[in-house]
């Protein structure tokens, strides 16, 4: 099914440019085509093994997101100098709130105390907390240009100092600290049914090749989908008078939905360390690569970009990452720390429909 799934999104999209399918069929295709995406990158990530492959999950997941936001943008006008600001920090909350809060919180209801790397996390989260900060909230204090937006210079060095520090993470990551990422050596490998992790079967370099192929196919169809889903969808949050932010919430919740099913799972399965993996790595690309794939965007066309955080954002994320930071100190974790970010999270979803 993994592999009819992207050539049904091709006929799709083939149909799009002759006729207009109908837009509930549309989107069905859309999401079965999210998921295979993903699904053929788990399959290069078990090939390649950890910690690069929870690296090239984030990594196809942000290259679906990028995709989705600068289609959207394109395709619509008004609202669009303040798209990717809104897809941005609601990939954050849903990530440090709502996904890492479900790790923590059905990992602890399980297995009562889980256990992770906390130098990997540390320098993880310092480094989100660098890009978060000099993303969304310093372009409020900047003077050259009205408004919370950055003039073009501070926009590409913005842009360029985000790509520097992910892949400098990434370098630390993958090459220089690599221990760091993995899964402690005290950590149980055994699920609560007292058998050990299954290895699964090993994946051969054709069968590789085929999902990389195939990934390809499935990033390139969600985008042209996306394009045309974008009038539409635009055209329902309108009608139902609800906040042009909710937008962005819904990229967000659709392109991480997949990963954070893989999430959760390693939590359940005692295996916090790859949750966590998981969610921070993609917080991270959210921010190292979409901004700066958003600001080549802006600056190629003309095309406004306003990504300075209103005073609510800016306390939540504040707030967030305070809460991210103190959780995730120790590398224990309870039920306690889950149910504060599960909070956290309902608190910005509420604020953002009846601001």
């Amino acid at each position: 099914m993994s592999w009819l799934v992207p050539l049904i999104a091709l006929f799709t999209v083939a149909a799009t440019f002759f006729v207009s399918p109908p837009v509930l069929l549309t989107g069905f295709v859309l999401a079965g085509t999210i998921m295979a995406a993903v699904h053929h990158a788990e399959v290069i990530a078990h090939k390649v093994g950890e910690p690069l492959g929870t690296l090239v999950l984030a990594l196809a997941v942000t290259v679906l997101e990028v995709g989705l936001i600068v289609t959207l943008m394109l395709g619509s006008a008004e609202g669009a100098a303040t798209l990717a600001r809104d897809t941005v920090i609601a990939a954050v909350m849903i990530i440090l709130n709502l996904l890492v809060g479900l790790c923590l919180l059905i990992g602890g209801l399980r297995h009562r105390e889980q256990s992770f790397r906390q130098t990997g996390v540390s320098a993880a989260l310092a480094t989100l907390s660098a890009l978060t900060v000099l993303s969304l909230v310093l372009p409020n204090y900047t003077i050259s240009e009205p408004g919370p937006a950055y003039s073009t210079s501070q926009l590409a060095f913005v842009a360029t100092v985000s790509l520097i520090l992910y892949v400098t993470f990434v370098t630390v990551q993958t090459v220089r600290h690599r221990e760091y990422f993995l899964r402690p050596s005290s950590a149980k490998t055994i699920s609560s049914q007292g058998e050990a992790e299954s290895a699964t079967d090993p994946i051969s370099s054709p069968q590789a090749l085929v999902s990389a192929g195939l990934l390809v196919v499935s990033l390139g169809s969600v985008v042209l989908l996306a394009k045309a889903l974008s009038g539409p969808l635009d055209a329902a949050f309108e009608g139902a008078g609800l906040p042009r932010a909710l937008v962005g919430v819904t990229i967000a919740a659709l392109v991480l939905a997949p990963e954070g099913i893989a999430a959760t799972r390693a939590a359940l399965a005692n295996r916090l360390q790859t949750s966590l993996n998981l969610a921070l790595g993609s917080a991270l690309a959210t921010i190292g690569l979409t901004i700066p794939a958003v600001a080549v965007v802006s600056i190629m066309i003309d095309l406004p970009i306003a990504l300075g955080l209103s005073a609510k954002g800016i306390v939540l994320l504040l707030l967030t990452l305070l809460v991210t930071t103190q959780s995730l100190a120790t590398g224990r974790t309870t039920i306690l720390q889950g149910m504060v970010h599960l909070v956290i999270f309902g608190v910005y979803l509420f604020t953002t429909i009846v601001p």
